[in-house]
């Protein structure tokens, strides 16, 4: 495939943003390639501005859910334009989104709508301390939150209490309040809660995390932390920003059962457009100004484009969750298929981890629990393999710790060609890496 406008758009780019992407993880440093620039998408395409076609298991990071330029999604979307783009006062269509998430999720009383999973995360947090009047918090080591200072954090050493920064510009001050465990470890969790027992305003956690790869819990673990954060009175925050209405209309609370005392969404409630939201217990929410003490606000939050498309999918979801089912079935195919692949290569030291529509296949010995066992992946191999399946037309993150995402838009035939591409790509892998 040739790719020479994107080429040549992002030299330019690289003179006026920084990078020459609006955010890092579009970038393709990690696998040695230039970015690719998208022109158009629809169903399970997308198109470059050099005119090659990819399936893509991108999705956006996850919210296209329905596939690209979705009817479902578009229903409406002209008329709510020409109303207004934005008006700073409440609307509707607000309400009516709102209304159909805290009717059906377990976790949230009342909801209050933002702009990114970032503000989603980082205002959950201020309103657990304002809750709470207690100042650290509890973050899993691998798992994101967005890049707000106190969550930009990664694991110390043993001898240090504290995190340490995994970014420049974030003063020690924040470090002193943002403490760090690692997932499917409840020990860990319980030793810091013993270091301390009456300081502790929240843990937050991606249920599911999406941003070290695709990891599942074990051996219950989140069931023990939430009895754990209600023993200490310590506020339970689900980040579902990714997993939110994408592994089933209830996300993780409702796959596993547990009931969190705020939780963080995004991606599929904005059906493509930018959003996100934090919502929980009322007695939590109320703390929220203008009834409570906590300050947070926005311009353009509950933006009514943005609500409109979202409420056209979750609406949609709402009544047709067969959905997930269809969407989980293909991601099986896919599953299986990769298996299929890694056995007729005998390669072994691939792990393949799948929850409902989402995948990831790391280039390392199993199990992989945490974000130590994520972090042997081999990322020379993953780069290997994302060229060439970039270059028989699969788009997948440029990244080993991303998530491969399926839509209701893929086909049987585009899930068979991505296995055959698959196989072609591993068996590169496989002959580079013996003639090494």
């Amino acid at each position: 495939m040739k790719r020479e406008i994107s080429k040549q758009l992002f030299e330019e780019s690289c003179k006026y943003i920084p990078g020459g992407v609006n955010s890092p993880v579009r970038a393709f440093g990690s696998v040695k390639e230039t970015p690719v620039f998208i022109k158009e998408g629809k169903g399970s395409k997308i198109i470059d501005v050099d005119d090659n076609s990819y399936i893509d298991y991108v999705c956006s990071w996850g919210p296209l859910i329905l596939g690209h330029s979705s009817l479902v999604a578009l229903e409406g979307m002209d008329e709510a334009i020409q109303r207004g783009t934005t008006f700073g006062m409440p609307t509707e269509i607000e309400l009516k989104l709102a209304k159909i998430i805290v009717d059906n999720h377990p976790a949230i009383e009342k909801i209050r709508m933002v702009n990114s999973g970032t503000e989603a995360t980082m205002s959950a947090l201020r309103v657990a301390r304002g809750y709470t009047k207690r100042s650290k918090i509890m973050k899993f080591e691998g798992c994101y939150h967005g890049h707000y200072d106190g969550l930009l954090v990664s694991a110390g050493s043993a001898t240090i209490k504290k995190g340490v920064a995994s970014s420049e510009g974030i003063p020690d001050s924040i470090l002193d309040d943002t403490i760090v465990a690692q997932f499917n470890d409840i020990e860990s969790v319980k030793a810091l809660i013993r270091e301390f027992p009456n300081e502790i305003a929240a843990i937050i956690i991606e249920p599911i995390p999406g941003n070290m790869g695709l990891v599942e819990q074990q051996n219950n673990f989140l069931k023990a932390l939430r009895e754990l954060t209600e023993e200490y009175g310590i506020v339970l925050i689900f980040d579902e920003v990714i997993t939110g209405f994408r592994i089933g209309f209830n996300g993780a609370c409702g796959r596993y059962g547990i009931t969190p005392d705020m939780v963080c969404l995004g991606k599929i409630i904005g059906g493509g457009m930018p959003v996100g939201a934090f919502g929980g217990k009322t007695e939590i929410m109320d703390k929220l100004a203008p009834l409570g003490g906590v300050y947070q606000a926005g311009t353009l939050s509950g933006n009514p484009i943005a609500m409109q498309m979202g409420y056209n999918v979750i609406n949609y979801l709402h009544n047709n969750e067969q959905i997930y089912n269809s969407i989980e079935t293909l991601t099986i195919k896919l599953e299986n298929g990769y298996k299929e692949n890694l056995a007729l290569l005998n390669i072994t030291h691939v792990t393949l981890h799948r929850i409902g529509g989402m995948m990831c296949q790391f280039f390392a010995e199993g199990p992989i629990n945490n974000y130590k066992d994520v972090m042997k992946a081999d990322t020379e191999q993953f780069g290997v393999y994302f060229q060439s399946m970039l270059s028989q037309g699969i788009l997948i993150a440029p990244s080993q710790y991303e998530c491969l995402f399926v839509s209701s838009a893929h086909s049987e035939e585009d899930i068979e060609y991505t296995i055959e591409c698959h196989y072609e790509a591993m068996k590169k892998v496989k002959e580079q890496w013996e003639n090494l």
